[in-house]
């Protein structure tokens, strides 16, 4: 007789790591009922919810609940309407005395903030700096720095830091730690000492590439609620870009696909910081644009406020500019369109100021490329702003924390 995988070889009982691996598993699913709860401000789940949405019995999600609020997971909210004869029920909720920090290196600045388990952004710090060709050891001292302010005042706040996640503009191994090229910081083959960030924080610091994070940080809480599959376009001082099908990040095998910055765009074009030749980033990019708007040498901030005001005054260079990049953009998503068959572009970063210039250059190009792959409807501007990369390293730091509850509780 066969005893199956999931009983002892010996007694026929089940194994007891398997049971184990059921509890586990029972964990996630209850917190993952909680965040799809979160969607609806109106309702607050109760025990006999999270019962009912998971298909367990009620006696095993107390149990379970009981679990992760003594891992401080979760918390109870007070008393909540519970069935139609209005029976008093305990609501609950993430817990927000939980939080995560996402962090950011970019060339112009350097950024951390705290998200609470919630989903909330409590506290955002932003630093301007120059660190193209700064040594990674000055600018991650600096980050430490801002990162530091930031656990401070989440531990004044009674907030207990369970995590984080540094977003990078280049190509990274997540699993090292490692920048393997980030071209316009200057580095290369740059294994950062992440867990100097957040020594205390029981799931570590993970690095992240910037551009994939801020296509999560959309697919969470931007235009990703309305597409399912689209190329998120992320404007620096270079270009990059995130792929998502299916609502999922695609990152590829080595977690580096959607390098949308260094597609070839123009074969004949100027020399690029990859070492190529005519990449998306040498006509899109910070650099490019302010040239060929003749905006003069200066802080990435006072070079795009200037920007802005050329193109809000009508300044035909600016305008010219700005419809450059556009059309370059259009060639470059309408290839991955068709590559990756995709139906939908969202632009974040510095292109979200430019977007009722570059917005439509970008559409007539698309529909030159590509014909009826992406609709002018289909092309979209980030409200994300700034924050996007830091919320998406911050989020995925939750969404690691919210997958692996048992790493908290007390039976672990």
């Amino acid at each position: 007789m066969s005893l199956g995988r999931n009983a002892d070889s010996v007694t026929g009982r089940p194994a007891p790591g398997r049971v184990e691996d059921v509890r586990r598993g029972n964990l996630v699913r209850v917190l993952a009922a909680m965040v799809q709860a979160r969607t609806d401000p109106n309702f607050r789940p109760t025990r006999a919810d999270l019962a009912s949405r998971t298909g367990l019995t009620k006696a095993s999600v107390s149990s379970l609940v009981a679990e992760l609020v003594d891992a401080g997971l979760v918390a109870e909210s007070g008393a909540t309407r519970e069935g139609e004869r209005g029976r008093p029920g305990v609501g609950l909720e993430l817990n927000t005395r939980r939080g995560v920090v996402g962090m950011e290196i970019n060339v112009d600045y350097i950024s951390a903030g705290l998200l609470d388990l919630g989903g909330t952004l409590r506290i955002h710090r932003t630093l301007e700096s120059g660190n193209r060709g700064q040594t990674p050891e000055s600018v991650m001292a600096l980050l430490a720095g801002i990162v530091g302010d930031v656990a401070a005042e989440a531990s004044a706040a009674g907030i207990l830091i369970l995590g984080g996640g540094l977003a990078v503009p280049g190509l990274v191994d997540s699993s090292s730690g490692t920048v393997a090229s980030a071209p316009n910081l200057h580095w290369r083959g740059v294994e950062l000492q992440l867990d100097r960030l957040l020594p205390a924080a029981p799931f570590g610091t993970v690095l992240h590439n910037e551009a994939n994070c801020a296509a999560l940080a959309e697919l969470w809480y931007g235009h990703g609620l309305d597409f399912r599959d689209y190329l998120f376009v992320s404007g620096e001082v270079g270009v990059g870009g995130g792929l998502v099908i299916g609502s999922e990040l695609f990152a590829g095998p080595q977690g580096q696909a959607g390098e949308v910055g260094h597609m070839v765009v123009e074969p004949s074009g100027p020399a690029c910081s990859c070492g190529g030749h005519g990449c998306l980033e040498t006509f899109a990019g910070q650099e490019a644009i302010f040239s060929e708007a003749g905006i003069p040498p200066g802080t990435a901030s006072v070079r795009l406020a200037r920007l802005g005001e050329l193109l809000a005054s009508g300044d035909a260079a600016a305008i010219s500019a700005v419809a450059r990049a556009g059309r370059y953009l259009g060639i470059a998503a309408a290839s991955t369109a068709r590559l990756m068959n995709l139906s939908a572009v969202v632009l974040g970063g510095h292109f979200t100021p430019m977007g009722p210039w570059l917005r439509p250059a970008l559409q007539r190009s698309l529909a030159e490329y590509a014909p009826g792959i992406v609709g002018d409807a289909r092309v979209e501007i980030s409200e994300l702003g700034q924050s996007a990369a830091l919320l998406g390293a911050a989020g995925s730091s939750l969404r690691a924390v919210l997958a692996a509850p048992f790493s908290l509780t007390p039976a672990s």
